[in-house]
C-alpha cells in the first residue's frame, strides 16, 4: 500500500492544468470555492509547449515570405530563403522555453491552489496525488471534481514502429534542428500544417495517408492546400497503405504496401489525439457514464450518473480545440458555482449561460497552412443528416480586396444556409490567411442573424471581406 503523506481538502479539485484547466479553476475560484489544480507537466499545457504556439511560430514566417514573393514590388527585394535558426529560436521564445514560471505566477495571482503530480481518482470526489519531490497526497473535494486533463497521441498499427524512435507531433513542434528529410503519416490538420512547415524550413518531405488529405473539408478547400503543398514540394501520397517501418544509421526506412521503400532522417506520426482518460481511475469507479475509452456528459459538463464528476475539454472528446474547451471550461465553472448556490438545475437550454451550444452549431476552427481553411458551423452534409432544409452558395474568392492583398489570390467561400430560417449555419473560406473572416461568420451563426437583415452589414472597400456580399448577391440579395 502506497504511503500518504498528507490529506487536504478543498471544494473543488480540476485535474490537469492546460488553458482548459486554468480556465475552469478561475472561475470556481472568482465563484467562491477554494479549488486545487494539480498538473503531472508544464502548466499550460500541451497548447503552450508542443501545439498551437510553437507550431503557428513555426509556421508563421514561411507564410510572411511566400506573401511577400506575391506580390510585386516585394518580392524583388527578397534575397535567400528562411534563417531556419531564427524560426527555431523565435519558436522557443512563444514556447517560453518550455519553462512554466509565468504561467505558475498567473496561476498563484488568481488565488488557486496547485499541486504537481500525476492525480487519479480513488473514490468518489478524493484524488490521490503522486508528487515526484513531496510524496503521495491525498486530496478531497467538497463539491466536485472535474478532469481536464486533454488528449492523447493515437499511434497507428504499423509493424515495427512501436521498436523504433520517431517523432510525434510534440517532437516535431519541439525539434532544435531541421532534419534533411522528413516523412509525415497522417493527412489531418497537424500533419499537413508541420508538413509545410518543415518543407519551408528546408527538409524535404513526403506527406503520406491512407486516405484523403484533409478529408473532412470541402473539395475545392482541400485542392487549394494541395496546390500550395505543391508548390513547397512536399510529395503528397493519398490512399496508401504500410507495411512496415524500421530504422538504422542511414535513418528511417517505411515500406508501403506495393513494395516501394521510402527513406528519410525523421518520420513524423500525426494521426489523430484521442481523450486522456485511461489513467484516472474511472474505471473502478464504475461509472455509468463512462464506457472505458470515452465519458458522456451533458451540456454543462457534468458526467452522466454523477452529480460531482465533470469533464472539460479534449477529455470530454466533444471537440478537440484548445479554444472550445476554454469555452466549455468557463462554462463549466460558472455551472458548478450556480449548482452550489441554487440558481441553477442542470435544465439545459440552448445559448443559454451554463450549456456548452456552441459544441453543437458553431465551432470555429482554423488550419494553419499556406493557403488557410478557415470553418465554422455545419457542413452541407452534416446540415442534411440533422435533417435540415439547405441551401449552398460558393464562389472563388475574387474581388478588389483579394487582388490586392496578393497577386494572383486563390481562394474560396461557401455558406451554407437553413432555408426555412434563412440564416446562415456553416461558412468556410480558403486562401491566404482567411482566418481573419471566420469570426464574422461565426457571429452570424450564434447570433441566428436573418440573411436580409445581414444584407445591411457592409463590408469595407477594398478588403477580403467583400465576398461576403459577392455570395449574399448569389443568393438573390
Amino acid at each position: 500500500m502506497t504511503e500518504v503523506r498528507s490529506e487536504e481538502t478543498f471544494d473543488a479539485i480540476v485535474i490537469g492544468a492546460g488553458p482548459v484547466g486554468e480556465n475552469v479553476a478561475d472561475r470556481l475560484v472568482k465563484g467562491g470555492l477554494s479549488t486545487l489544480l494539480v498538473e503531472a507537466e508544464l502548466i499550460g499545457g500541451e497548447c503552450s509547449y508542443w501545439a498551437c504556439m510553437p507550431s503557428k511560430a513555426l509556421i508563421r514566417p514561411g507564410v510572411a515570405l511566400n506573401n511577400a514573393r506575391q506580390l510585386a514590388g516585394s518580392r524583388e527585394a527578397i534575397n535567400g530563403q528562411l534563417d531556419a535558426q531564427a524560426v527555431l529560436e523565435r519558436r522557443n521564445s512563444f514556447a517560453s522555453n518550455w519553462k512554466d514560471d509565468g504561467q505558475l505566477e498567473w496561476v498563484e495571482n488568481a488565488g488557486i491552489s496547485l499541486r504537481r503530480g500525476k492525480a487519479w481518482l480513488i473514490a468518489p470526489r478524493t484524488v490521490e496525488i503522486a508528487d515526484p519531490e513531496a510524496g503521495t497526497h491525498l486530496a478531497h473535494a467538497r463539491q466536485v471534481v472535474v478532469l481536464a486533463t486533454g488528449s492523447v497521441p493515437t499511434t497507428p498499427d504499423i509493424p515495427g514502429l512501436a521498436e523504433i524512435s520517431f517523432w510525434g507531433t510534440r517532437e516535431a513542434t519541439s525539434s532544435p534542428r531541421v532534419p534533411e528529410s522528413l516523412l509525415v503519416i497522417g493527412g489531418g490538420v497537424a500533419g499537413t500544417e508541420l508538413a509545410q512547415a518543415y518543407a519551408r524550413l528546408g527538409a524535404s518531405v513526403s506527406q503520406l495517408m491512407r486516405g484523403k488529405l484533409l478529408a473532412k473539408m470541402p473539395e475545392p478547400a482541400r485542392k487549394l492546400v494541395a496546390e500550395g503543398l505543391a508548390k513547397d514540394s512536399v510529395k503528397l501520397r493519398e490512399g496508401v497503405s504500410f507495411r512496415k517501418v524500421s530504422r538504422d544509421s542511414a535513418g528511417v526506412h517505411l515500406e508501403l504496401d506495393d513494395g516501394e521503400i521510402l527513406q528519410a532522417e525523421e518520420i513524423l506520426v500525426a494521426t489523430g489525439r484521442t481523450p486522456a482518460v485511461t489513467e484516472l481511475g474511472l474505471a473502478a469507479l464504475e461509472l455509468s457514464g463512462f464506457d472505458g475509452r470515452r465519458l458522456r456528459t451533458d451540456q454543462s459538463g457534468k458526467v452522466d450518473g454523477t452529480d460531482w464528476l465533470y469533464a472539460v475539454g479534449d477529455v470530454a472528446g466533444k471537440v478537440l480545440l484548445t479554444h472550445q474547451g476554454k469555452y466549455e471550461a468557463r462554462i463549466t465553472g460558472d455551472a458548478i458555482v450556480a449548482r452550489i448556490n441554487g440558481d441553477f438545475d442542470g435544465t439545459a437550454k440552448d445559448w443559454g449561460k451554463y450549456t456548452q451550444t456552441a459544441d453543437q452549431y458553431a465551432v470555429p476552427s482554423v488550419v494553419f497552412t499556406d493557403p488557410e481553411i478557415a470553418t465554422v458551423g455545419r457542413t452541407v452534409e452534416r446540415a442534411e443528416q440533422d435533417g435540415v432544409k439547405v441551401t449552398e452558395v460558393s464562389l472563388p474568392i475574387a474581388v478588389a480586396g483579394s487582388s490586392l492583398y496578393l497577386d494572383d489570390y486563390q481562394g474560396w467561400a461557401q455558406l451554407v444556409i437553413d432555408a426555412d430560417r434563412n440564416v446562415i449555419i456553416g461558412a468556410t473560406f480558403a486562401g491566404p490567411d482567411v482566418a481573419e473572416l471566420l469570426h464574422s461568420a461565426t457571429i452570424a451563426i450564434v447570433g441566428e442573424v436573418p440573411l436580409d437583415r445581414l444584407w445591411h452589414a457592409v463590408p469595407s472597400y477594398p478588403t477580403v471581406s467583400e465576398i461576403w456580399l459577392r455570395l449574399l448577391e448569389k443568393l438573390g440579395l
